[in-house]
């Protein structure tokens, strides 16, 4: 299999809030650069933007997890915005999907990082999505 990129883009608008557009597979030979940009980020809200990504392999679910854990002990949070079916598939596949927050489409960013930021309080464990139309379908 050939070495296929992942891009990611910082369209972060508001500070404290950060938004990463990925572009490109998720996999074993390309997500070093994004688990280093996960890791390094100290905003309270993070917002990966996955609408670009057509899918995802352990490797990169692992990264997804592991930057779940440790925004989550650093008391900050994550969500995924506009997850494609087939990487959805894998996040309930491996039973992580249970881990994460998420949105149908990341234009509705300023109700996820209201929804983010209140989430740390909130007494209620995160849901699966009802509906694909929820502006974040978990809380």
């Amino acid at each position: 299999m050939p070495q296929e990129p992942l891009q990611i883009e910082d369209i972060s608008p508001a500070p404290g809030q950060r938004i990463l557009r990925l572009t490109g597979p998720i996999l074993i030979s390309n997500f070093f650069e994004f688990q280093t940009t996960v890791r390094a980020d100290s905003s309270r809200a993070l917002i990966l933007d996955l609408t670009q990504v057509p899918y995802i392999d352990s490797a990169g679910i692992g990264a997804l997890v592991g930057a779940d854990v440790t925004r989550q002990h650093g008391g900050r949070t994550l969500a995924l915005a506009g997850v494609q079916n087939r990487v959805r598939q894998a996040l309930q596949v491996t039973r992580v999907e249970q881990f994460f927050q998420f949105s149908a489409h990341a234009r509705g960013r300023s109700e996820i990082h209201r929804r983010l930021t209140g989430w740390r309080n909130s007494p209620h464990p995160r849901q699966p999505c009802v509906s694909e139309s929820d502006t974040l379908c978990q809380l």
